[in-house]
């Protein structure tokens, strides 16, 4: 790594090949184990590799604080506003990096950390770091606290009031105690008060209420990048008086911001609220930058669509539909995303390395190859007849041990690592180790295989290691909850995907019909609405920002029947279908056992051979096996 960190001393393109997904963490840690570059921000392709490289972060260097900064999780222009977990979590990585730059400007050499972030997020700008200078609220035993002020500080700073406490951003006031779960913890905390004295500050858990230890101080942050204070709000009406011309009474976020009232989708005119907003690179001075393989891509399809979005609200503001309540001006994109070069420009006075999981060659002045290669995937030996599985698992193993590489096994779960780890060891492969980080992979003998419980979907080579993933072995996973979100390609995630008349299918309604979108005032908003018409003439409107509980339905031939809206048709339907999918599920496991054991060798103990389904069909002891099932 001497290398690369001469390469990172200078600012300039870097071109890092041979990273695959895996490595390009292993890569970081390492980077940042040089100690030379105390901030490091890594620009992933989506929030997906993000939370993949966080993982393999803390297993690569627990030692590395870890902060993320994720994008908002709704579209640009949009009338609603980003989850409040997504937005805590973006003020708990903005205030942190505020506080180091307060304490000194950038980390002493003790402190190493690397900051993720997304090719959507790092197009966002953000307010100005002095913004969260004096933006938190701290308390400890003992001081004396005047409640309103204190809840005065929540509405202000983005908190909503709740009957119970269960999400980020929430709080409750019962007399003298109160409630709140704030940005950078994993739950919320209780506040007692007896008079105005702070008493006790005790976590506990959201869904049992019960008390989960005592701390001794608290740090409230706010939860929303838009602060209602008497300077922003000003600011606010000021800046859409003078982008937008006269305010009518028809504005209601107009008339909300200026009674100080939150309102839904306030955050995407973020930049009226605050003197300027920032690049994220101004929180983060001295920071060398690493970049994923095809960011610059995804960068200009995101710039595109912005600007999409951004006329196509014009144009709706055009056609004079504000009558109706639907006003919406929407801010020029420049002044919240960096658009056209500003990319380079801003990256251009620092390193800047560029993943590929392509090997390249080691030579040339900014160049460094990694040497990672993807690792080997066993789905020849899945299908083909006469060949056991593990044992070919097996001879590859022993193959990497011979070439004087350190074998890793990465499993989702410890239960199915352990049943591969007996599996591969029946198969000659020798014992295994379970280890829970880098470190005590290093320490281990050459010829002993690491076990760790790591997420990794694939695995990958070095000239030192060779990793091997779970589904490497055993394919994909059959009941993976990251992967339930991926449905067909009918599924649908926008409004453009489509058209006047088209069928759907409603996940508790049936087959319904698309009748274009409608603007409806709930509870003094407007909201985008598309209208399904089912049959009977009846009517459901779906909030754009659940469109996810509609797919396409197919091609409209003429002859099909749209279900009634609260008829028994649909859910019969259904149950009937589940009941099908399962007895299918259970004949296809009944036909794979047959056949595996007709391959199997005529002494494989029977134990075994049970481990070995499980572990392919991603059974676990300790989860519901018909759920499995019915997830088939």
């Amino acid at each position: 790594m001497e290398s690369l960190r001469k390469l990172f001393s200078t600012p300039g393109r870097i071109e890092i090949t041979g990273t695959p997904a895996g490595c390009d963490a292993l890569v970081l840690s390492e980077l940042a184990a040089t100690g030379a570059f105390p901030d490091i921000l890594h620009i992933a392709l989506d929030d997906a590799a993000m939370a993949r490289i966080a993982e393999a972060l803390r297993f690569f260097a627990p030692e590395v604080e870890v902060l993320k900064m994720p994008a908002w999780d709704c579209l640009p222009y949009d009338r609603v506003s980003p989850k409040s977990a997504i937005a805590s979590e973006r003020i708990d990585t903005l205030t942190r990096l505020v506080g180091t730059r307060l304490a000194g400007g950038r980390p002493g050499a003790s402190i190493r950390r690397i900051t993720l972030t997304t090719v959507n997020a790092f197009l966002q700008r953000v307010p100005a770091p002095e913004t969260y200078r004096d933006a938190c609220f701290s308390a400890a035993k003992g001081e004396t606290i005047e409640l309103e002020a204190l809840t005065d500080f929540l509405v202000k700073n983005g908190y909503g009031r709740a009957e119970t406490v269960m999400e980020p951003g929430e709080y409750a006031v019962r007399g003298g105690l109160i409630d709140i779960f704030p940005p950078g913890l994993d739950g919320p905390v209780r506040l007692d008060l007896f008079g105005d004295v702070l008493e006790g500050i005790r976590g506990f858990d959201p869904l049992t209420q019960r008390s989960e230890g005592d701390l001794q101080s608290i740090e409230l942050k706010p939860v929303s990048e838009v602060l209602l204070n008497e300077v922003s709000v000003a600011r606010f009406r000021e800046n859409y008086r003078d982008l937008f011309g006269a305010v009518t009474e028809e504005d209601p976020l107009y008339q909300a911001i200026s009674a100080k009232r939150r309102h839904a989708g306030m955050e995407h005119w973020l930049a009226l609220f605050h003197e300027r907003l920032e690049p994220l690179l101004a929180y983060l001075p001295d920071a060398v930058v690493t970049v994923a393989h095809q960011a610059e891509q995804a960068r200009d399809a995101r710039l595109e669509a912005i600007a999409d979005y951004y006329q196509a609200r014009r144009d709706f503001t055009a056609t004079g539909f504000a009558a109706d309540g639907a006003v919406y001006h929407p801010v020029p994109p420049e002044r919240l995303y960096l658009l056209g070069d500003e990319w380079d420009r801003r990256l251009a006075d620092r390193p800047v390395g560029v993943f590929s999981p392509f090997t390249g060659p080691a030579t040339g002045p900014r160049r460094f190859d990694a040497g990672g290669k993807p690792g080997h995937d066993f789905a020849a030996a899945r299908r083909q007849a006469g060949v056991h599985l593990f044992d070919a698992v097996t001879a590859h193993i022993k193959e990497h041990k011979a070439a004087g590489r350190r074998v890793v096994v990465a499993g989702h779960s410890a239960g199915s690592l352990a049943r591969i780890e007996g599996l591969l060891r029946d198969h000659g492969a020798g014992d295994g180790k379970a280890v829970e980080g880098w470190a005590e992979v290093n320490a281990l003998p050459t010829e002993t295989l690491a076990l760790v419980v790591l997420g990794l979907e694939h695995g990958f080579v070095t000239p030192e290691v060779a990793f091997i993933g779970e589904q490497d072995i055993l394919g994909e996973r059959l009941a993976q909850p990251a992967r339930k979100a991926a449905r067909t390609d009918r599924f649908l995630s926008e409004v453009s995907n489509l058209a006047q008349d088209d069928l759907v299918v409603h996940l508790d309604h049936g087959i319904g019909r698309y009748d274009g979108l409608e603007t409806l005032k709930v509870a003094g908003a407007p909201h985008d609405c598309l209208r399904i018409l089912y049959g009977g003439g009846d009517k459901l409107f779906v909030p754009v920002e659940n469109i996810e509980v509609l797919s396409r339905y197919g091609e409209d031939q003429g002859t099909v029947a749209l279900d009634k809206l609260g008829g028994a048709a649909w859910q019969s339907r259904k149950a009937r279908l589940k009941k099908r999918i399962k007895d299918m599920a259970e004949e296809l496991l009944k036909v794979a056992a047959a056949r595996e054991l007709s391959h199997a060798q005529a002494m494989t103990p029977p134990d075994a051979l049970y481990d070995e389904f499980c572990a392919r069909f991603g059974f676990d002891e300790t989860e519901d096996q018909q759920t499995a099932i019915d997830d088939t």
